[in-house]
């Protein structure tokens, strides 16, 4: 090789290792901030059933289709969270209960989950519809992220829109799996 075209693969490496470092340390500052949420939730608007139409795998999830969370308001001002999945290798419904805490009465939009006590898991509501249609849920780590739908079914412009937020969010959508939200059985 012509020491001209050394110095040529030499520049080329050394820049394509610079633009990759750059945009390493650009995708880790955007996981490592503060995940913003949405700027109000009304509370009672949001309540109510709703359409998993993707999310990230979770181990509490594996083998589900035809996942749902139903949110109602407990007496005490919690609310209660319960969680459906048909259980596609054990060919039955599974249930999870919970309840929600508001931690940022502000916005109403930071909430913890607690399924089993003492533990709690954030839920922050980073995207929603105007009208309650769709909702985005992540939580700061970038662990997990939600899609729902009021509906089953979301249209792919939709998707492709809070897909993008979450990627701006510091979100990997490459690891978002869609739920299969279809020939679902009656609930039990």
């Amino acid at each position: 090789m012509k020491e001209t075209q050394k110095k040529n693969l030499t520049r080329v490496l050394v820049a394509g290792s610079v633009l990759g470092g750059i945009a390493l340390v650009a995708s880790s500052f955007r996981r490592n901030k503060p995940l913003e949420t949405v700027q109000k939730v009304d509370l009672s608007r949001y309540l109510g059933k709703w359409y998993e139409i993707a999310a990230f795998p979770a181990r509490f999830e594996k083998n589900c289709t035809c996942t749902t969370a139903e949110y109602t308001l407990n007496d005490d001002g919690t609310i209660r969270v319960d969680n459906r999945c048909y259980n596609a290798k054990k060919e039955k419904w599974e249930k999870a209960s919970g309840k929600a805490i508001v931690q940022d009465e502000t916005t109403n939009a930071q909430l913890a989950v607690q399924f089993f006590w003492p533990f709690k898991g954030d839920y922050f509501i980073i995207a929603l519809a105007d009208d309650y249609s769709y909702a985005l849920v992540g939580e700061p780590t970038r662990k997990y992220l939600w899609i729902l739908s009021r509906l089953p079914q979301l249209s792919e412009g939709t998707f492709d829109q809070l897909t993008a937020i979450a990627t701006e969010k510091g979100f990997d959508v490459s690891k978002l799996r869609r739920t299969e939200q279809k020939n679902c059985l009656p609930q039990s």
